[in-house]
């Protein structure tokens, strides 16, 4: 059941055949498989598939450098992309249905702006004490002072949204109100920058960039069950995901506690994209992309098949995007903000000429 005024549902008489979607959800798993393995493989130091299968079976044949690289800096860095990218993708693919917006994405409820003040705040502050807060990987102090800067900025904003997310009746006031946030946070922000040290400022512009491949093993222990609580969360409010694309009151006439799923959703985004902005900074585009190419891959609505398809196009495309800005066989790298923008934006003018050419037909 589809509404013709649901900008998110797929167009009658597209639905594939059984044989057809077992075969695109045998190429989004085989896509992942191969970018998995590329991204173990290709890097400033290249190495045979076969080496890296040696060294993921414990063959002690391999040298033991090879072994740090793979197992100590790529193997975290491709689990990272993989569940950042899913995390994403899951969360832009929930704002999108909840407010019925195709251009939704994790970002809307002012979560990415409330991490970014934190880390803003952390940096103004080390840098009035004299500090050098850095964002390289060697700067594991930093590294960690950021995280938890991010992590409070985020959940600060979660605590205010989910409070009025309870309140009010609207999602369309729900919408408006977290938008209002993040222009909020974005001018402290701006303000902040301004008192702050040239090094410092630096350090910031660099958290902005984006990366996979600042979360270590221990780091991991908080990551991936937050990640993994988000994408389950979201897996167990497909049915009211599905109600919502009609409308609240076809969701209240389907027996939907409203405020109730409406929270939940909010929490459950929420989480996935703090999560994700404190750990690997605030990554654009794949939230908004990724579930646009899953629906029209499967030609469906049904939230219960899109939310696993969204985890692995997702994790797939987030380690694509890693692997071209690491640029491999090159010590150069390129900002993955600055990738994912190349591989979601022209997504994102396609569906538009799609959706106009629909209505216009």
């Amino acid at each position: 059941m589809k509404p013709p005024d649901s900008l998110l549902a797929v167009e009658d008489g597209v639905r594939l055949l059984p044989h057809v979607r077992m075969a695109v959800w045998g190429g989004l798993a085989g896509a992942l498989a191969a970018a998995f393995i590329l991204e173990l493989s290709l890097g400033s130091v290249l190495m045979p598939v076969k080496t890296v299968a040696a060294i993921l079976l414990g063959n002690d044949d391999v040298p033991e450098g090879l072994r740090q690289i793979v197992l100590l800096f790529r193997l975290p860095r491709a689990l990272t992309a993989m569940l950042a990218g899913s995390a994403l993708s899951v969360s832009g693919l929930k704002m999108q249905t909840l407010f019925r917006n195709p251009l939704a994405d994790p970002f809307v409820l002012g979560i990415s702006a409330g991490a970014s003040l934190g880390v803003a705040l952390v940096v103004m502050a080390a840098g009035g004490l004299g500090g050098n807060l850095s964002l390289e990987k060697g700067g594991v102090a930093g590294s960690v002072s950021l995280i938890l800067a991010a992590t409070f900025g985020a959940v600060a904003v979660l605590i205010v949204i989910l409070g009025i997310a309870g309140k009010v009746e609207s999602n369309l006031t729900l919408l408006i109100i977290g938008l209002m946030f993040g222009y909020i946070s974005s001018s402290l922000v701006q303000v902040l920058m301004q008192f702050t040290y040239e090094h410092q400022m630096q350090s910031y512009i660099a958290w902005t960039f984006g990366s996979f491949g600042g979360v270590t093993w221990r780091q991991m222990s908080v990551f991936a069950p937050s990640a993994a609580a988000g994408l389950a969360l979201a897996w167990i409010l497909a049915k009211p995901l599905n109600a919502f694309l009609l409308g609240e009151g076809y969701a209240r006439s389907m027996g939907v506690n409203v405020q109730s799923a409406r929270f939940l959703i909010v929490l459950g985004s929420s989480l996935l994209a703090g999560t994700v902005t404190a750990y690997c900074g605030p990554i654009g585009f794949l939230g908004i992309a990724v579930p646009h190419l899953s629906r029209l891959m499967l030609r469906t609505s049904d939230h219960r098949v899109l939310v696993p398809a969204v985890i692995l196009m997702g994790a797939t495309l987030a380690l694509i995007a890693d692997l071209i800005s690491q640029v491999p066989g090159s010590r150069i790298a390129l900002p993955l903000n600055a990738v994912t923008a190349l591989i979601g934006a022209p997504v994102v003018v396609g569906m538009i000429l799609r959706r106009r050419h629909v209505m216009e037909s």
